[in-house]
C-alpha cells in the first residue's frame, strides 16, 4: 500500500527573494541549512534543470541500530528568483521509503519574501496509518526552513536585517 499526502508551509523571510533563491542555488550557502542528520555526510549539488542533489549519512538514534540515509533529487523547473520545482527520494538502508514533489514559491512580501513550500509526498513504506511519518516529514521540513532563515542571516549584523 501507498499513502499520499500534501502539505504547505508558508514563511516570511526578511530578505529579498533574490537572496532566498541564492540560498537554494549556491552550494556553500545551501550546506549551512540543508543537511542530513547523522555523521559521515557527503553531498553533491548541481543547481540546474535536470541537475540535482545527492546526499548520504549514517544516523544512529537512541537505542537504535545505525541507519544509512540517502537523499536523491532532480530539479524539474527553476525560474529565478520566483520558483523551484524538484522531486526527491528518501532511502533508508537501501529501501525507498518515500518520494516527493516539492514546489518552492518565492514572492515579494513587505520587507522581504513570502516563501511557500508545498510538498506532495508518496509514502511507500510507513508505520501504522502513516500519520506519524507525515508528522515527521513535515516537522523536518519546518526545521530545514528554520535553518534556511538562520543561514540567510549568518554574518549579517542584526541592525542590517531587513
Amino acid at each position: 500500500m501507498v499513502r499520499h499526502d500534501t502539505f504547505t508551509i508558508s514563511r516570511h523571510l526578511d530578505v529579498p527573494p533574490g537572496e532566498v533563491f541564492t540560498a537554494f542555488a549556491d552550494t556553500a550557502i545551501r550546506r549551512r541549512w540543508f543537511r542530513l542528520p547523522g555523521s559521515g555526510a557527503s553531498y553533491e549539488h548541481d543547481f540546474r534543470v535536470g541537475g540535482g542533489e545527492t546526499a548520504s549519512s549514517t544516523y544512529t538514534g537512541l537505542d537504535t541500530a545505525p541507519e544509512r540515509l540517502e537523499y536523491r533529487s532532480r530539479y524539474i523547473d527553476i525560474v529565478g528568483p520566483h520558483r523551484i520545482v524538484y522531486g526527491y527520494e528518501a532511502v533508508v538502508d537501501g529501501e525507498l521509503r518515500w518520494t516527493s514533489l516539492v514546489t518552492v514559491r518565492l514572492g515579494v512580501d513587505p520587507d522581504g519574501t513570502r516563501l511557500d513550500w508545498t510538498e506532495q509526498v508518496t509514502f511507500l513504506r510507513y508505520e501504522g496509518d502513516g500519520s506519524v511519518d507525515l508528522a515527521h516529514l513535515r516537522g523536518a521540513s519546518v526545521l530545514r526552513l528554520n535553518g534556511l532563515d538562520a543561514a540567510l542571516h549568518t554574518g549579517r549584523p542584526r541592525q542590517q536585517r531587513r
